[in-house]
């Protein structure tokens, strides 16, 4: 019996053509969540968003603002170039990240280096600046101008800061070595505060009302379980 199998192994090998290697991959055809990566450079850049990891900014952030802009185009009943929005979406926050750091707001930052990554990855430059104007614009405290796409952008990741999501978004910034999370628990109380004011589309506010009201209820049973905030 072993004899016959070290023969069929032997007859393998001879038959498989020399040199030959498994084949490469092939590059996804959708991003984790079903946006299509139906472009070589929406590819790369998604590739290079996956590489942008932190709990708060990495890359399932970028990818769910796509999402939910997508969201917002849908129930506001607006036009959108997608493909404006993927770069945006997806390289916003990089600035974040080595070796994409830099003097200045992110968002500018970001839109300053962009630049040469979407060029080199075969992007429609003719499309940049509506890309860099998203970004630049993109936080709630900002004003994100005329620009379909800018408005999306920063009416998803002001949302980003609400709800479940901004709760856990804001607590993983706490990290192991701070006395306790207050620091994190007072941001979220102010973003219920001053996030919803800034939304622009309809879609945002009306998902907006819906997150505060998620987060406030986290934050009262956060103060009753805290003894009153006593014991954060």
């Amino acid at each position: 019996m072993k004899r016959s199998i070290l023969v069929l192994l032997a007859c393998l090998a001879l038959a498989a053509p020399a040199g030959a290697v498994s084949p490469s991959p092939a590059p996804p055809a959708a991003t984790v969540t079903g946006i299509p990566l139906d472009a070589p450079w929406k590819v790369a850049v998604y590739q290079l968003a996956r590489s942008f990891k932190h709990p708060a900014w990495g890359w399932q952030h970028g990818e769910r603002n796509y999402d939910l802009a997508m969201q917002l185009a849908k129930g506001d009943g607006l036009t959108v170039d997608t493909d404006v929005l993927f770069a945006a979406c997806m390289l916003h926050d990089m600035a974040a990240f080595k070796p994409y750091e830099g003097p200045g707001e992110h968002g500018d930052v970001a839109a300053t280096k962009s630049e040469s990554v979407l060029r080199d990855a075969g992007f429609p430059m003719e499309k940049f600046p509506k890309v860099a104007a998203a970004m630049r614009g993109h936080m709630y405290y900002s004003n994100p101008g005329p620009g379909t796409e800018a408005i999306l952008l920063h009416d998803a990741d002001s949302l980003d800061f609400l709800g479940a999501i901004g709760a856990v978004r804001m607590i993983s910034l706490t990290g192991e070595s701070a006395a306790s999370a207050a620091q994190s628990i007072a941001a979220l109380r102010g973003f219920i505060k001053a996030i919803p004011p800034k939304l622009i589309t309809e879609t945002a506010q009306r998902i907006g009302a819906q997150r505060v009201r998620e987060l406030q209820a986290f934050l009262d049973a956060y103060q009753r379980e805290s003894f009153g905030g006593e014991l954060p």
